[in-house]
């Protein structure tokens, strides 16, 4: 039996979404509303709907995120968003509250649900439920879960095992992106900070600051550097490792990125998959419809990125991080050559607009903090071949500088229009029948009339007059061959209506959940109870029947047993000492430091870090 393999790509809005679909996308992930991880990125049911009503036809899926923690008062608000979406045709929901897990569950009474369990929605757990081992998954296996979305962090070995042990889940891997250094819901550096909750859309994005790294004796071992920002994640030249792995589902992060990223993105990992399943017919198929062709070729380094790492794919890595930048790199172009007054050269193969956005890093850190390291950045006024003109010379710049290019303003102005086009071939057999003619099986009762004069050519150009559908035909074929009957062009336009109507409710019909099974599981054992985000009575309720009475969240509105001393903010795999080359346990030099070491803001904050080396971990905690 063949595997079906889907590409998820991300939509801030329905014109991202619509560009997702056009550019290959077997699936799209979109926020809602309300309770959605990016809360800049909300869309209305109705433009939702809009969307589901785009993918179906191609065979698409329509997944929507309502994947933050839930508060008391929102309860009957995300019951009725939940009744709205799958009115509105969504294909599944991605969730983290565990108030939401009784979806498919009879562990609580029927009321608690917020929706009912006959409900055809099936529940994708979000990454931010923190999903890294088997025993996990099978859990939320047991809860009623069809598909998880796993930890970034995870090796192909691990994702290979997790598959091995819980082989009837959908397993989710991401693989293009951003990268979030905490294990995603284990975060809470941004709330405790400044307020802004990651566990409910609305991230600071703290790791991506610049901080000091001391030791416990004041020594100061980096400055100003940006230690927890990592390089952007890039798999595509891993597909079918992680196919072969398990993983069903490749997902590209970028629910705030512009319609251009979805473009390109979607279009260089779809072609991709595409030449796999060249390579093995019988054992991969696409899990949509449709042909796309493209009026540009896809590139990855000319889009948004920090840098590319394929992270843990293979273990651990030393170049995960990008400490001196947070900031878009883009493309290296080449070096500079010659500077005069107005303008200088670039020595490289690149060739340059109008417009261009360059950047460059300083040689030597200034004396300021903000200075250090920095990323410098100009417009390119005036190209004539290599020799560029910025509309102001960037100070600090000199001959034999690298220079990156985040911003082409050529690709741009390729992108901007009509990039692509996705087509279900068609192939049309229309047959003369008694008492009528059938139509790719379908029967139209109508008078075999004969013809006076030729009818195959019009018979043939009504019945491909298929613009405005997501069809196209490829072949027409009449029986018998010397097909000579006369049909009023109405009466064509009208069958092949019908034709395209069959062929689009053959992919809208919803795919029921086959229900949750197997001995009842444990739930996850959390060293500190507000690791489980319980922020609202039903989530609570839901941890105490399953045996953990005490479970609470750091972020609920209402007073709880907030701990007292050191809050664990972070538990990252990405680990300073490894970085630093400091790593005994992995070969690296003994420590020249006194720990432990404290991450230092730039407001005089101290974050003390914990390597905890048994589970091979970085934890960051605040007081």
């Amino acid at each position: 039996m063949k595997q079906t393999i889907e590409l998820l790509a991300p939509a801030k809005n329905l014109q991202c979404g619509i560009a997702a679909i056009d550019h290959g996308a077997d699936a799209v992930y979109i926020g809602a509303s309300r309770f959605g991880a990016r809360v800049a990125a909300g869309n209305s049911v109705a433009d939702i709907a809009q969307l589901c009503r785009y993918a179906h036809p191609f065979g698409a899926k329509v997944y929507v995120t309502v994947n933050t923690i839930i508060y008391d008062d929102e309860l009957d608000d995300t019951r009725q968003l939940l009744e709205e979406l799958e009115k509105a045709g969504a294909d599944a929901i991605l969730v983290q509250d565990s108030s939401l897990f009784t979806l498919h569950s009879s562990l609580l009474t029927p009321h608690s649900s917020l929706i009912t369990p006959h409900s055809s929605l099936p529940l994708h757990a979000s990454t931010q439920t923190d999903n890294r081992t088997p025993e996990k998954v099978a859990w939320l296996r047991y809860l009623g879960f069809r598909r998880v979305v796993l930890a970034r962090e995870l090796s192909v070995d691990e994702i290979r095992e997790i598959h091995r042990q819980v082989p009837d889940v959908e397993l989710e891997v991401f693989v293009h992106g951003a990268l979030c250094v905490s294990y995603s819901g284990q975060c809470y550096a941004s709330q405790y900070c400044f307020g802004r909750s990651a566990n409910r859309g609305a991230c600071a994005q703290f790791c991506r600051l610049p901080f000091d790294l001391v030791d416990s004796n004041g020594q100061v071992i980096e400055q100003g550097r940006h230690l927890l920002s990592l390089k952007d994640l890039c798999l595509i030249d891993h597909l079918e490792e992680l196919m072969e792995a398990g993983a069903v589902s490749f997902k590209i992060e970028g629910r705030l990125k512009d319609a251009d990223y979805v473009k390109n993105v979607t279009a260089a990992y779809s072609q991709r998959l595409n030449q796999i399943i060249a390579r093995h017919p019988d054992r991969y198929q696409r899990a949509s419809r449709g042909r796309c062709t493209y009026t540009f070729e896809p590139n990855l380094k000319k889009t948004f990125n920090r840098g590319f790492t394929t992270y843990f794919l293979h273990g651990r890595q030393p170049d995960i991080f990008s400490p001196d930048t947070p900031k878009a790199l883009g493309e290296y172009v080449g070096k500079v050559k010659e500077i005069r007054r107005d303008s200088f050269n670039v020595a490289g193969t690149a060739s340059f607009a109008n417009g261009d956005g360059l950047c460059f890093f300083l040689e030597e850190r200034g004396e300021r903090r903000e200075e250090r390291g920095m990323l410098c950045g100009f417009r390119v006024n005036r190209a004539v071949g290599n020799r560029l003109y910025p509309f102001k010379m960037p100070a600090g710049l000199k001959p034999g500088m690298a220079l990156y290019r985040n911003n082409d303003m050529e690709f741009e102005r390729l992108m901007a229009g009509k990039t692509a086009e996705r087509k279900i071939p068609l192939s049309m057999t229309l047959e003369a029948v008694e008492g009528g003619f059938r139509l790719n099986g379908i029967f139209f009762a109508a008078e075999h009339q004969q013809a006076q004069k030729p009818q195959q050519e019009n018979i043939i150009r009504q019945l491909t007059k298929l613009g405005g559908t997501p069809y196209e035909c490829h072949s027409v074929q009449l029986i018998p061959h010397d097909f000579n009957y006369f049909i009023p062009s109405s009466q064509l336009a009208e069958w092949r209506r019908q034709l395209v109507s069959s062929q689009q409710n053959e992919t809208e019909s919803p795919s029921l959940w086959e229900g949750r099974g197997g001995l009842p599981l444990p739930p996850p054992v959390y060293d500190h109870p507000y690791l489980y985000n319980a922020a609202n009575r039903e989530a609570r309720r839901f941890y105490a029947a399953q045996g953990v009475p005490g479970a609470t969240s750091l972020e609920a509105p209402v007073s709880q047993s907030i701990p007292s001393g050191e809050i664990l903010l972070m538990q990252c795999r990405h680990c300073l000492r490894y970085s630093l080359g400091c790593c005994v346990k992995n070969g690296g030099e003994k420590p020249y430091w006194k720990e432990p070491l404290y991450l230092v803001s730039g407001d005089g904050r101290r974050f003390r870090l914990e390597f905890d080396c048994r589970n091979c971990q970085m934890n960051v905690y605040g007081k």
